[in-house]
């Protein structure tokens, strides 16, 4: 049976993955614009109608964008990471802290538990590029490697839902979070908290680097 033969349900669904799949394989890289619809017919040697219906369903999921005027884009590569980024476009403040916490705070429980020596290498890295930002009176400089930090602690908690989750989080919310937090200016409160943090990862204490983890995400 071809492809153009096949049930209408049946075949937008084969469409939907071949699409998705060219998005996966990074053929369509996030960012940029798909084939219009009347190559995608050509293409895949369906309808208007089955090509249509396929682009809508990954629009709904948040893969696929369509701009008036200017084609279909590609704005994400999975439909759990469009849906997260698509929720947490309207999150208030403090929701963005409290779900900052639920991810850290466990994420730094595992690291303490699963850290090898590369994680506490990045670790290191990141808390080095962090304290030399403070020292230079350097906000932007500062939030970057504050954001880098947090998410090499997420990176060696080794749960990939959880950093697939984080990663979602962290494209929208982390830095402006961070950023909203730090102010315009560095203070010497902004400092502190976070080498106690990796030193208890690095000593495998998961109860101390939750402890540290949430201390400074009290909401």
């Amino acid at each position: 049976m071809t492809l153009a033969t096949r049930s209408r349900p049946t075949l937008v669904r084969q469409v939907i993955d071949q699409l998705r799949e060219q998005v996966a394989s990074g053929e369509w890289p996030v960012g940029s614009r798909i084939p219009t619809e009347p190559q995608l017919v050509e293409a895949l040697g369906v309808g208007r109608n089955t090509v249509r219906e396929a682009v809508r369903a990954l629009v709904h999921a948040g893969v696929l964008e369509c701009r008036q005027g200017s084609g279909t884009y590609v704005i994400s590569a999975d439909e759990m990471t469009g849906a997260v980024t698509r929720r947490l476009a309207g999150a208030q403040a403090a929701e963005a802290v409290e779900v900052r916490r639920a991810f850290e705070v466990e994420a730094a429980r595992l690291a303490a538990l699963r850290r090898t020596p590369e994680d506490m290498a990045a670790l290191d890295g990141a808390l080095a590029d962090r304290e030399a930002a403070w020292r230079a009176g350097r906000v932007e400089d500062f939030v970057e490697a504050d954001a880098v930090l947090h998410i090499a602690i997420v990176a060696a908690a080794h749960n990939t839902m959880l950093a697939e989750l984080y990663a979602s989080f962290a494209k929208t919310m982390l830095r402006p979070s961070i950023a909203a937090f730090v102010g315009d200016e560095l203070h010497s409160e902004d400092r502190g908290g976070h080498d106690r943090l990796v030193e208890a990862i690095r000593a495998g204490d998961a109860t101390l680097a939750a402890a540290e983890a949430g201390a400074f995400l009290e909401v």
